[in-house]
């Protein structure tokens, strides 16, 4: 096969009949490697140098053609303008792999243009391989002449570092813990995908407890590792921005306004400045709140209070929230607008209930860090953990506060422990103290499920009815399709009868209360 080289001619290295190195030529001075064809583009400016380039190189080679192609270029570090020539170059040239190898030159052009030929080599529109030329190393040697190999899939070591430097970012945004929830695990690899590649914000949706505010922190350190932003994560309430007040702690104050002396402040936007905003609890803002967060989130500007001149701060924004922010929106209580900005990117966390085989990755996860606060070690007897997880496990424990309560309820364990041992019965007894804590809330929240779900027809139910089907209306929920809701709600019936319809039986239970699936299925987020 003929070797065929493509390449600009060089208007500074390829100059001068006393120089002892010139890039083109050198091309055609080595015995492995014959050049059959030179194709040397060039503008015609350069007209009178080109010809001499070519008369050197057949004098070298007198076997080798040389193609002169001319290329004019307005500015050669345009990088649209050299990308788009060399794009059309290659699309009319009419390579002939069969009969033909070629190879790229790129010792010569500017660097834009060096960039240029790679990318549309690794891309195929121009099947070559990419050749490099250097002086010798002493005056009687021969210039030096080296191949690139595109091929990357030759290269384990580099995809293999790229993978585990992926891996360790997905960690430090799950803190550490060996989590075995394949749809937990999913959310965190595409959440680090984005945090570390994208500006948009990030919408974190769950109950209470679920971590959005340790997952926000994570994030903040996985963008500044990934050099996102310089700057550091300031945490908003916004629960608590419902007065004037509120709003000058948010967006600062001017010392003039209310001829409040003394107290002018710079605001917690503008300290979030090349940094991250999270803005827990957005649900919980008035539609008033929200057309200003709306417009400082847009054009990162706003007024301080007293202020006639606006103030501007650029920064990431994360926002948790525990409701619904779409039924929000349709009942008139959260913006549309807002939403739509926050709404690019949006992951919903799983509850504890859901994550359940990633409890024993937290529970060392909370020792440890009981050990760090409280600066002893402590552990379980064995039948003390076995005790423990069992109930944890249980489908029948609610974990209403989630890793929250979870958390809360190690930390106690380990505070009371005695010589740094926990106990069986001081087991039973955090047991019992979590299931009171639970039936405290367990009736008014039933009361809250059914009554979401009814409207006012929630106080023709009995109590009896209440419990069972606020349990139904949360496991439709949490599921995504009817089938799957009735599978789990029938488990155990479905195994003794001859017709397994498990959604039919849901759907007429849910008939007896003037219910249907669609009224109850919320489609899962992300």
């Amino acid at each position: 096969m003929k070797n065929v080289v493509l390449g600009f001619l060089g208007t500074q290295k390829d100059v001068g009949k006393k120089r002892k190195w010139k890039p083109t030529r050198s091309l055609v001075q080595h015995d492995d490697f014959h050049v059959d064809r030179l194709e040397l583009l060039y503008d015609m400016k350069f007209s009178r140098l080109a010809h001499s380039v070519k008369a050197e190189v057949e004098e070298n080679s007198p076997d080798t053609e040389v193609m002169l192609v001319n290329m004019d270029l307005d500015d050669p570090w345009d990088f649209q303008e050299v990308y788009g020539k060399l794009f059309d170059y290659a699309r009319l040239y009419g390579f002939d792999e069969d009969r033909e190898r070629y190879h790229v030159h790129l010792t010569t052009g500017t660097h834009v243009a060096q960039i240029c030929w790679f990318l549309l080599t690794e891309s195929r529109h121009v099947p070559a391989r990419l050749l490099q030329t250097a002086p010798p190393r002493d005056d009687d040697g021969l210039p030096k002449l080296d191949m690139i190999d595109l091929d990357l899939s030759r290269y384990n070591a580099l995809q293999q570092r790229f993978d585990q430097m992926s891996r360790a970012y997905s960690d430090q945004l799950k803190g550490g813990i060996q989590t075995r929830n394949m749809a937990y695990n999913d959310l965190i690899d595409r959440i680090e995908l984005i945090a570390s590649t994208s500006d948009a914000p990030i919408l974190l949706l769950g109950e209470t407890g679920t971590g959005k505010t340790e997952l926000a922190e994570r994030i903040h350190n996985l963008k500044l590792d990934r050099r996102r932003v310089s700057g550091h994560l300031v945490h908003v309430n916004c629960a608590t921005i419902n007065s004037e007040n509120a709003i000058a702690t948010l967006f600062g104050q001017r010392r003039a306004h209310a001829g409040q002396a003394g107290s002018e402040r710079n605001g917690l936007l503008r300290e979030a400045d090349g940094g991250v905003v999270f803005l827990d609890e957005i649900d919980a803002l008035g539609l008033n709140e929200q057309a200003v967060i709306l417009h400082a989130i847009e054009t990162g500007r706003f007024y301080p209070l007293g202020s006639d001149y606006e103030v501007s701060s650029r920064f990431h924004v994360i926002a948790g929230a525990n409701r619904d922010l779409r039924k929000m929106t349709s009942e008139g209580t959260f913006r549309p607008d807002l939403l739509a900005r926050l709404d690019m990117w949006s992951f919903t966390l799983p509850p504890l209930r859901d994550r359940r085989e990633d409890i024993e990755a937290n529970l060392l996860f909370e020792l440890d860090r009981c050990e760090r606060d409280l600066g002893t070690r402590v552990g379980f007897n064995a039948d003390a953990r076995e005790d423990f997880l069992r109930f944890a496990h249980d489908p029948g424990t609610r974990w209403t506060g989630n890793f929250r309560d979870f958390g809360s309820s190690i930390r106690r364990l380990c505070t009371l422990a005695p010589r740094g041992r926990i106990t069986r019965n001081m087991v039973a007894d955090e047991i019992a103290t979590l299931l009171a804590a639970w039936r405290d809330t367990t009736s008014d929240d039933d009361k809250r499920v059914v009554l979401e779900a009814l409207g006012e027809r929630a106080g023709e139910i009995d109590p009896f009815d209440e419990v069972q089907l606020a349990a139904v209306i949360r496991l439709c929920r949490q599921s995504s399709s009817l089938s799957e809701a009735g599978r789990k709600l029938f488990a155990v019936s479905r195994a003794q009868k001859t017709s397994r319809n498990d959604a039919d039986r849901l759907r007429k239970y849910l008939g007896k209360f003037g219910l249907a699936w669609n009224d109850l299925h919320q489609p899962q987020e992300g």
